[in-house]
């Protein structure tokens, strides 16, 4: 920390303008210290609180302006490789979705205020074509008011700020070992998460040319569409699909076959939420349930038929 103080100290707003724009365009460098040390630090008439604000919104917007393209140029690719990164792929994408379908572009003003959701929904917005006046406006508010929170944040606990900077140097070596002991601590937890999330996925598959074969056969499976039946995924579903959500999936559960075969399938990487209804369905008595592998990607990658 002091030694962040130091930066602010020294680079000023070129500093907070870098650390910002690392932070948006994904690097694993926080940025709200920054800020908040920022604003505990700045004096008045030297930065002005409106001059760091806009340095704030104009390092935010330029990240996510690289991020809206992204998703304009590739579409979902992008939003599956951030799923991939994501410490919960299950929601990354599903939950984004559905906010975003709710609320619109306007969702871009809390987005930054919600952990993991920032980055894809910049890139959702893109992939979604959402006009890019919309997106500049809306996405500017939202960093606008994250930026001004943080500032005000240190300029209202500037006492505790600078306590809490001097408490850190007066314990120097080991005041830097406390915080890389807490920062190892957080990402070993995020790490045992995301690895009991991993195996809690692991059960046989389909492939996309194991169903086609099963759906031209003389016994079809009951196939399950357990996307977002709210979000924004236009591509069509596969033939005879079902659409379920958690609140309906009660209703069909008479309507499937006990020994028959269930195909459930999503668009989430690892196709955790087909996986996670799966497990749910075998637990209830289902005994031939399997996942589709790869989702309507895979599916559609293969140029099989969907309706719509």
């Amino acid at each position: 920390m002091q030694h962040l103080r130091g930066w602010i100290e020294l680079y000023g707003l070129a500093f907070v303008f870098l650390n910002v724009l690392a932070a948006q365009a994904g690097l694993p460098v926080p940025a709200i210290p920054t800020l908040v040390i920022a604003g505990a630090l700045m004096v008045p008439g030297e930065h002005a609180f409106a001059t760091l604000a806009a340095v704030v919104t104009v390092a935010s917007l330029c990240a996510d302006l690289g991020w809206y393209y992204a998703g304009h140029r590739f579409g979902r690719r992008v939003l599956r490789a951030l799923c991939r990164i994501s410490l919960s792929p299950d929601s990354c994408v599903r939950h984004t979705e559905s906010i975003y379908a709710r609320f619109g572009p306007p969702a871009l003003l809390f987005a930054k205020f919600l952990p993991g959701f920032a980055a894809v929904a910049t890139a959702m917005s893109g992939a979604l074509a959402t006009p890019i006046a919309q997106f500049i406006l809306f996405d500017g508010l939202g960093a606008l008011l994250w930026g001004s929170v943080a500032i005000l944040a240190g300029i209202l606990f500037h006492d505790a700020v600078a306590q809490i900077l001097v408490r850190l140097n007066e314990l120097g070596q080991l005041g830097l070992l406390l915080i890389v002991v807490a920062l190892g601590l957080f990402v070993a937890a995020k790490w045992w998460q995301r690895y009991q999330f991993s195996r809690d996925l692991r059960m046989a598959r389909i492939s996309v040319e194991e169903l086609q074969q099963l759906l031209t056969g003389a016994a079809p499976p009951v196939i399950l569409d357990v996307r977002n039946p709210d979000g924004l995924d236009e591509r069509g579903r596969i033939p005879g699909a079902i659409t379920v959500s958690d609140a309906s999936l009660a209703e069909h559960l008479d309507t499937l076959p006990l020994r028959g075969e269930v195909v459930v399938y999503c668009a989430c990487p690892n196709e955790a939420s087909a996986a996670r209804l799966a497990k749910l369905l075998m637990r209830r008595g289902y005994s031939r349930v399997r996942p589709l592998a790869g989702g309507i990607d895979a599916w559609l990658d293969a140029g099989y038929a969907v309706e719509h």
